[in-house]
């Protein structure tokens, strides 16, 4: 299948959000959508289509993974369909790469669709949002489909850390913090070794805990979405610039933090010459098997 060139771009944003449907139905129910906007002084954001996203990242010279959130089994709130999601990402496949949400909770029949996705849609990867999903990573309720994805040789991305959805809700709208620490990762990236697995996001509270699983996991990537990078933790700069430097990768959260907002700002930080191309477009290339040219 087509797929971007990434010869020719300046970036690979891995990490953005499908947040509305073909016929406006929202990837979150009106409570948590309101408290993300509310977390991440977005109120009023524009919820832009599939299409639109690829104008603005073709605009940009950048590709852009793009994903939703299934998580029907314990919010209740029907998710975008990954079949709505991988579609529109084929109509523009110079700059978007599809990637799937399938809720662990749904066993044989979520597994069943993790391999239909791949096979019929070109679906290039997997979203967790531990958090909204209600699961714990490392619950062997997941093992079937982290068994798929694993054969079908494509990554896994992990939520990880605070989140702004459900932030300021009473009882954070139902959300637990505690299934988005990357140390329950770190029991995934054991059981299934040749896993690709991406933990996203600057991993508050657990931030030395991401790193030390991404630093003894060879498999194991961080991404920095969702954070302005000027307000990334030291540790997170100092090792992104060392010992990580092939396994870190940029994300914006897009459209809640653009990457013109992350950009401008990560031009401020003391990261390597060397190391900001890797950051920004080729360890992401690598990853998803993109080809760079010569």
């Amino acid at each position: 299948m087509a797929q971007p060139d990434a010869a020719e771009l300046t970036a690979i944003d891995v990490h953005t959000h499908a947040e509305i449907s073909k016929t406006g139905h929202r990837s979150l129910g009106p409570e948590l959508f309101g408290a993300s906007e509310a977390h991440f002084k977005a109120h009023g954001h524009r919820q832009p289509s599939i299409g639109e996203m690829a104008a603005y990242y073709r605009e940009r010279r950048m590709a852009a993974v793009v994903f939703t959130v299934d998580a029907e089994h314990a919010t209740g709130w029907p998710r975008i369909a990954n079949e709505e999601v991988a579609e529109g990402c084929a109509e523009h496949p110079d700059v978007l790469i599809p990637f799937a949400s399938v809720d662990p909770h749904k066993g044989k029949a979520g597994v069943r669709e993790a391999r239909r996705l791949v096979a019929e849609h070109g679906v290039r990867g997997f979203k967790f949002h531990p958090s909204i999903q209600g699961f714990e990573p490392n619950d062997p309720i997941a093992y079937p489909l982290y068994e798929a994805i694993e054969e079908l040789g494509v990554p896994a991305l992990f939520h990880t850390g605070q989140t702004g959805i459900g932030a300021g809700v009473p009882g954070g709208g139902g959300i637990r913090l505690k299934y988005s620490d990357p140390m329950l990762v770190d029991d995934v990236a054991v059981d299934f070794p040749e896993l690709r697995i991406i933990l996203a996001h600057p991993s508050f509270p657990w931030q030395d805990e991401a790193l030390a699983v991404a630093v003894h996991k060879p498999y194991v990537h961080i991404d920095l979405s969702g954070w302005s990078p000027k307000y990334f933790p030291p540790q997170l700069v100092r090792y992104a610039n060392s010992l990580l430097q092939d396994k870190v990768l940029f994300g914006s959260d897009f459209p809640v933090i653009t990457p013109d907002r992350w950009l401008a700002d990560f031009d401020g930080l003391d990261i390597k010459p060397e190391v900001r191309p890797k950051i920004l477009k080729h360890n992401a290339a690598r990853l998803l098997g993109l080809t760079e040219g010569e």
